[in-house]
């Protein structure tokens, strides 16, 4: 679908891929309203955007239905319309396996990262539906394909996304409605600190993947939504376990278990 002139919802825009994207989409000619629980967050994104009435800020729970659905009619009354829905918002869980998650860890984690797709999307649909052309663009991840020791439920949050959003994508296939799942594999982000569960002396640099930048998932994200696409993978890394997954899946497994069996040491 078009971007320039259209009107985009993006969560997670106060921060990481989330940032990018806003700012890709308003380089793009977009008007974009930006969703995050950090108003410092997106005041920073609104800084870097600059003095700019296409992009309005919004600082709802994406867990809490009433407050999406506020925020979905608050876009509609600001920009006159909606046109799609950019659902990058997400957390990962401290690096601990499941016999040391709290419950309630596990439980946010869902609830941001699965429920919060959920609570977007089906409170957008509807007006999605009216428009001439529409798009959902769902962000997953690696994790749901090979599991990372050490983030079993953020795994778990992420498969449920590209489920739900295959079955969207199916119901939605004869609408003006495109949707898109990505898959990003390492990306250069402060998702463990905005999550709460960064290790202390570990950066980005620790990793034992390549990282891509937010910048160029942010790319990617976009102009897969401008084309429409089934499903974008991004990095290397996730490349390889895309294609490792399905043809040998437990050696996928085995692969990333031992790649990043250092983030539980």
């Amino acid at each position: 679908m078009r971007i320039s002139g259209n009107v985009f919802l993006v969560t997670g825009g106060g921060n990481g891929i989330g940032r990018e994207v806003v700012l890709a989409l308003r380089a793009r000619g977009a008007r974009v309203a930006a969703v995050d629980l950090s108003l410092d967050g997106l005041s920073e994104t609104a800084r870097l955007v600059g003095e700019d009435v296409r992009l309005t800020t919004h600082v709802p729970d994406v867990t809490d239905w009433d407050a999406v659905e506020r925020v979905v009619a608050d876009v509609v009354a600001a920009h006159g319309q909606l046109d799609g829905v950019l659902n990058v918002a997400g957390i990962i869980q401290p690096f601990v396996p499941v016999k040391d998650l709290e419950r309630a860890v596990f439980e946010k984690v869902m609830a941001v990262n699965f429920w919060g797709v959920v609570n977007v999307t089906t409170a957008a649909l509807p007006v999605l539906l009216t428009r001439p052309a529409a798009s959902i663009t769902n962000i997953s991840s690696m994790g749901s394909f090979a599991a990372v020791p050490g983030q079993t439920a953020y795994g778990a949050s992420k498969a449920a996304v590209t489920q739900f959003t295959a079955g969207l994508w199916a119901e939605l296939r004869d609408t003006p409605v495109e949707v898109t799942v990505v898959m990003p594999g390492g990306v250069s982000t402060g998702i463990a600190t905005h999550s709460g569960a960064e290790r202390p002396g570990q950066d980005a640099s620790d990793s034992p993947v390549d990282l891509t930048t937010p910048a160029e998932a942010a790319r990617q994200i976009v102009a897969g939504t401008e084309k429409g696409s089934y499903r974008v993978v991004i990095g290397k890394d996730a490349r390889l376990l895309d294609v490792l997954s399905r043809a040998m899946p437990r050696r996928a497994n085995q692969f990333l278990a031992r790649r990043m069996s250092s983030l539980l040491d």
